[in-house]
């Protein structure tokens, strides 16, 4: 599968792949895979490669760096047909506890939903998600999609803090946070796995790729894994 791309400058030491302009899992594996196919290709002086959504930015060295070798590469891993094996990822389940304090925000997306609140747990924990990209702080992986009925916009006025492993909904998007910090999502839930641990051998439980399934425990077991 081929798709559009275009190549530009951002600033003297990045160049961005950029793909078409939506969250589409089929955009993200090109993305994903296009910025495999570059750190594979070593070019001397590439400090960094960075996937996103539908783009992959390349930081490099201009002292140190051919930029023709480096243009020439990006071509060739932009253009590269996507193969059905760079489309696929690590299947991550992820226990959650729903509702309650833990997930303070879950009746309110039931009645955006319109539905009891089991069934938003019920629909959220039914689908597997694609781990878009990695960003904001270490470990935090954005996922989709949110089935529509579900998808509640942000908070207006975010919380100053949210929990280390809360569980969120922001529109299509739901994610686990991996740090104490402030946050805007609509928390439903809190898992007792950590989604950025430096002491483990693999600090990071997701990658960009993967897909993620939730599933519900009940707080009695949430306080045994925690």
């Amino acid at each position: 599968m081929s798709l559009p791309y275009r190549i530009v400058a951002a600033g003297e030491s990045a160049l961005i792949v950029e793909f078409e302009e939506r969250i589409d899992p089929a955009i993200n594996a090109r993305a994903i895979a296009c910025a495999d196919a570059i750190q594979a290709a070593s070019v001397a002086g590439v400090r960094d490669v960075v996937p996103t959504y539908r783009s992959v930015a390349i930081y490099f060295d201009p002292l140190r760096t051919d930029h023709g070798t480096l243009a020439a590469e990006l071509e060739r891993a932009a253009a590269r047909p996507l193969t059905p094996a760079s489309a696929a990822g690590v299947a991550v389940r992820i226990p959650v506890c729903y509702g309650g304090e833990l997930g303070p925000d879950l009746a309110g997306v039931a009645a955006f939903a319109g539905v009891p609140e089991s069934d938003v747990v019920r629909i959220h924990a039914s689908s597997t998600y694609r781990v878009f990209m990695l960003g904001f702080v270490p470990g935090f992986a954005y996922l989709g999609i949110v089935d529509r009925r579900i998808a509640m916009p942000r908070r207006a006025s975010p919380r100053v803090r949210v929990p280390t492993g809360s569980v969120g909904i922001a529109g299509v998007q739901t994610g686990v946070y991996s740090a104490d910090t402030p946050g805007g999502w609509q928390l439903i839930g809190r898992t007792p796995m950590k989604p950025f641990d430096p002491s483990r051998a693999e600090p990071f439980l997701m990658k960009a790729g993967d897909g993620v399934q939730f599933y519900p425990i009940d707080r009695g077991e949430y306080d045994r894994w925690a």
